[in-house]
C-alpha cells in the first residue's frame, strides 16, 4: 500500500470517527485564536480555555492587549505557564497587528511568521481555521499518528508538514489535523495506544509490527 493510499484511508476513517472535529481552543475573533494558540504552548487547550474566558472579557479589544500592563498581563496568563514570555509576546503581537496590518490578522504564511512567537504550526492553524486555506498543523499528535501509519518517516514538524502536503487532499488537510488531535488523545496515545480498538489498525504499519 502506498503512502497516498494510506493517507486517503486515514482521512476516510478519521472522518467517520470525528465528523465534526474543530479546533478545541475557544475564540470569537481571529486575533483571539492567535492569542489562545500562543498560550497553548506547553499547556493544555482545556486550561487555556479557562484562562481566556476571563482574559477576553478583561481585554475586549486588540488595542486593550496592545496597551496592557506587562506585569498585570503576566499574572493573568500565569496558569498557562511560561507566563513572562507569553505575556510579552501577546503584547508585541497585538502592537504589530495594529501598526503593521491595520488591526487584521494577516492571511499569508510569510506575514504571520513576522509576529512574535508565531511559528509554522500556529500560522497553519490561523490559515486553515480563519481563512479556510489548505493547512497542515503538525502538533505532537499529528506527527506521532502519521509516523505510525507510515505516512512519513520524519519527526521534525516542518518536514512532516511537507510530507503530508503531498499526500492529503487540500480540502481535507485542516480537518484531518484536528481529527488527529482527538484520535491521539482517545486511541493512538503516545503511551499504551489502544491498537486493538483502533479502526485504522488494518492498514497501520505500527500495529503490523506488533502482531
Amino acid at each position: 500500500m502506498t503512502k497516498k493510499e494510506i493517507a486517503l484511508l486515514a482521512v476516510e476513517e478519521l472522518g467517520k470517527l470525528y465528523p465534526d472535529a474543530v479546533c478545541s481552543l475557544e475564540y470569537s475573533k481571529p486575533y483571539e485564536l492567535l492569542i489562545a494558540t500562543r498560550l497553548a504552548a506547553q499547556c493544555t487547550d482545556a486550561r487555556v480555555n479557562i484562562v481566556t474566558k476571563e482574559l477576553f472579557v478583561k481585554y475586549p479589544t486588540l488595542e486593550a492587549f496592545a496597551e496592557a500592563d506587562l506585569a498585570e498581563l503576566e499574572q493573568d496568563v500565569k496558569p498557562c505557564g511560561f507566563y513572562r514570555t507569553k505575556a510579552k509576546s501577546i503584547i508585541e503581537t497585538a502592537q504589530s497587528l495594529i501598526s503593521d496590518f491595520g488591526g487584521e490578522v494577516p492571511d499569508t504564511m510569510g506575514k504571520l511568521l513576522t509576529l512574535s512567537g508565531v511559528g509554522r504550526k500556529t500560522a497553519n492553524l490561523i490559515l486553515g481555521d480563519i481563512y479556510g486555506k489548505p493547512a497542515v498543523v503538525t502538533d505532537t499528535h499529528c506527527i506521532r499518528i502519521t509516523g505510525r501509519l507510515g505516512m512519513t518517516v520524519n519527526s521534525v514538524p516542518q518536514k512532516v508538514e511537507a510530507d503530508l502536503r503531498k499526500l492529503l487532499p487540500p480540502g481535507e488537510s485542516n480537518s484531518f489535523c484536528h481529527r488527529t488531535v482527538l484520535f491521539g488523545r482517545d486511541i493512538c496515545r503516545a503511551r499504551s495506544p489502544k491498537c486493538g480498538e483502533c479502526p485504522l489498525n488494518y492498514f497501520c504499519r505500527y500495529y503490523a509490527k506488533l502482531r
